[in-house]
């Protein structure tokens, strides 16, 4: 076992897990850390934590100090460069005529370093780009592609639910989203309903899938024939976080279900309150009971394998 803290450097980021040493950590205090980039400034995102020694990437990386008021003015400083930075950066691609788009700039905490994130539809070839910036930077430049959900993330917005977007806001890692999580939760599958502002799926399509896959269990589809306290009916409608089936009672059966007597009124029921779905041919229609005897089927499985006399 290994005792962490975590740490953002980024509202909504990813959390990433420092060795504390003898300081005492809490949850919101700005530290300074270690990095692979160099020293970095971030916020803890939680104190002390015992976590198992597998979920540590080692070396684990060390908790410097926690900052005071001069690295606390330093790190506003470089906030407030970033405009400057973006300006002439912009400035040097529109120069070099480069198909890409600058989205953000970040200073590290100790100067050794500037990263610039855009996004372009192919790769790009920014060597006398990064030549530039660095004649007028004076320290290292990184120039780093990332994809259009990450830009949104950076960025972000409002979504179509009238809120602060998930990416930017709370939701720290993405995770696959796919057009069967749409389906589950019976939206429509208009693309433009179900994709977020950086034109993909909606996040919330995923850690909302769980849920509803959940309620469905139990729950008939349209079209499904069920057994309730008033007789068969078939089900017209679903509502699944209402708990609602709504249905139109079969008045009388006949072989062809096109042709069947359906009651005008509705009638809704909850899961609890309804048998399970009749079962279905391949043609949809449900299967006739047959009207033999057990020992008459068993004679008949019983021909079915005696061998054929030649």
């Amino acid at each position: 076992m290994t005792k962490v803290v975590g740490v953002r450097f980024r509202e909504a980021g990813k959390i990433y897990y420092f060795d504390p040493g003898d300081l005492d950590v809490a949850a919101g205090d700005e530290v300074i850390v270690e990095t692979a980039r160099g020293i970095e400034y971030g916020t803890a995102a939680y104190g002390d934590r015992i976590v198992a020694d597998s979920e540590v990437i080692a070396p684990l990386k060390p908790i410097l100090r926690i900052a005071n008021e001069e690295d606390r003015a330093l790190h506003l400083a470089n906030q407030e460069k970033r405009e400057q930075a973006l300006k002439l950066c912009q400035e040097k691609i529109e120069k070099h005529s480069l198909d890409m788009k600058l989205v953000d700039v970040e200073y590290t905490f100790d100067h050794s370093k500037i990263i610039f994130y855009f996004t372009s539809d192919g790769r790009v070839d920014f060597r006398e780009l990064v030549k530039d910036l660095a004649g007028v930077f004076r320290m290292r430049i990184e120039l780093r592609q990332i994809g259009v959900r990450d830009e949104t993330k950076l960025l972000g917005g409002i979504g179509s639910c009238g809120r602060a977007l998930c990416c930017h806001s709370w939701l720290a890692d993405f995770e696959p989203v796919s057009i069967k999580m749409a389906k589950v939760q019976n939206l429509s599958l208009n693309p433009v309903k179900i994709s977020g502002t950086c034109g993909r799926l909606m996040c919330c399509l995923q850690f909302e899938n769980d849920v509803y896959t959940e309620l469905k269990k139990g729950m008939p589809e349209p079209g499904d024939r069920i057994s309730t306290q008033d007789g068969m009916a078939l089900v017209c409608d679903v509502n699944v976080l209402e708990n609602k089936i709504k249905t139109r009672l079969v008045l009388e059966e006949r072989s062809d279900e096109q042709s069947e007597k359906l009651s005008t009124e509705y009638h809704v029921y909850a899961k609890e309150d309804i048998g399970k779905p009749a079962q279905k041919d391949r043609s949809g229609r449900e299967e006739e009971k047959s009207g033999r005897s057990e020992s008459e089927r068993e004679k008949s499985r019983k021909r079915m394998r005696r061998p054929k006399q030649r």
